[in-house]
């Protein structure tokens, strides 16, 4: 079993607390007789290079499982999201990582999450890896290696981006991730369908979803996804927890993080950004057009309706037009962002009588 370890920053209060309250549920779970699992989580890589491993290792039942793999109370009941928060985390546990036929051993993070990249030589397309933690099964993770000639990729925002929320912002993500059962979410109208059309145009360009949405909640938002056929990809998401001079992690600063991450990764990657402009997003995109130019191809704003946008906080048009060369597209739904896209090259003219189809990938895996 895992030993909790002396946190770096044990004189911040709200991580001792933290870590009081982690050591406290791993004893009562021990007590019950559960064992550690691997939730594994869609990663990405860069073809004969490297994979970025991400998953959280938590207690669960040992009988909580399906087709040889556990999972948490809210996938076999379908019970609301609060339950994904109820299993304790493994702090600092070891996770063995078996990828293209090599193993690897590799620690969790204070809360269980494990996030790292490998070396590995994988060519392009998606691949499963293998990790294992002490006691439990094995579970699979997909990842998806992005050829190295690749030159185009997608960034996608969640909510207010591809689900339709129409809460107020302090309220959001409490709701979304404690209260709302994940069949009660609402897809954005035709976001689906513009997202999937992108991917068939540039068939194997990568799909990444940035979101400010804790770890706990992203096989069902995984689920979600599938089951109103957005395209298959990673979610980066983030740890709700404290942080050096923080009791609370910034969600902005996590997504201005990983879209620098991205950059440095895939040096030849131009990205489409899609985000709302409920709040930050048109901010950090526009940062991030001006920090990097040659990496983005254009911004896509989904314009939120009147009563989505009092909710949200209002609007956020005055970034348009402050970064040259960068195109922006500004529209209320996936038809007028693909009408857009389509004079700006990145998508066909669509055809009256075509019908578009989810992608095999996202059903094969």
């Amino acid at each position: 079993m895992a030993l909790l370890k002396k946190s770096d920053f044990w004189d911040n209060p709200a991580i001792k607390l933290e870590d009081g309250w982690h050591a406290f549920r791993l004893r009562r779970a021990e007590e019950r007789g559960w064992v550690q699992t691997v939730f594994a989580f869609r990663g990405y890589g860069l073809s004969d290079s490297w994979v970025r491993v991400m998953a959280r290792v938590v207690m669960a039942r040992e009988e909580a499982f399906e087709n040889g793999l556990p999972l948490p109370n809210v996938v076999t009941d379908g019970v609301r999201g609060w339950r994904n928060f109820t299993s304790a985390p493994v702090p600092y546990a070891e996770v063995r990582v078996r990828v293209a036929g090599s193993e690897f051993y590799v620690d969790a993070d204070r809360g269980g999450v494990v996030d790292i990249r490998i070396r590995a030589k994988l060519p392009a397309g998606w691949h499963t890896i293998e990790l294992l933690a002490d006691g439990g099964e094995p579970s699979h993770a997909h990842v998806y290696v992005v050829d190295q000639e690749q030159t185009f990729g997608i960034v996608s925002d969640i909510d207010d981006t591809v689900v339709v929320t129409a809460l107020p912002r302090p309220l959001l993500a409490a709701w979304n991730s404690f209260v709302l059962d994940e069949h009660a979410r609402v897809p954005t109208p035709g976001m689906a369908v513009m997202l999937e059309r992108l991917v068939q145009h540039n068939v194997h360009a990568p799909v990444i979803y940035l979101s400010t949405g804790a770890w706990n909640v992203a096989q069902t938002l995984q689920r979600f996804l599938k089951r109103n056929l957005y395209p298959k990809g990673p979610l980066l998401l983030t740890d709700w927890g404290p942080t050096e001079g923080r009791w609370f992690r910034s969600g902005m600063q996590h997504k201005v993080n990983q879209l620098r991450r991205l950059a440095d990764e895939f040096p030849d990657v131009k990205w489409l950004l899609i985000g709302d402009d409920g709040q930050h997003d048109p901010e950090i995109y526009a940062e991030f057009a001006r920090r990097y130019p040659d990496h983005v191809r254009a911004i896509v704003i989904r314009q939120l309706t009147p009563s989505e946008a009092v909710l949200a906080g209002g609007r956020s048009e005055e970034m348009m037009g402050s970064t040259p060369g960068t195109p922006w597209i500004y529209e209320p739904d996936g038809a007028k962002i693909a009408a857009k896209l389509e004079k700006l090259g990145l998508l066909p003219a669509a055809q009256a009588d075509s019908q578009v189809s989810a992608h095999d990938d996202a059903s094969s895996l």
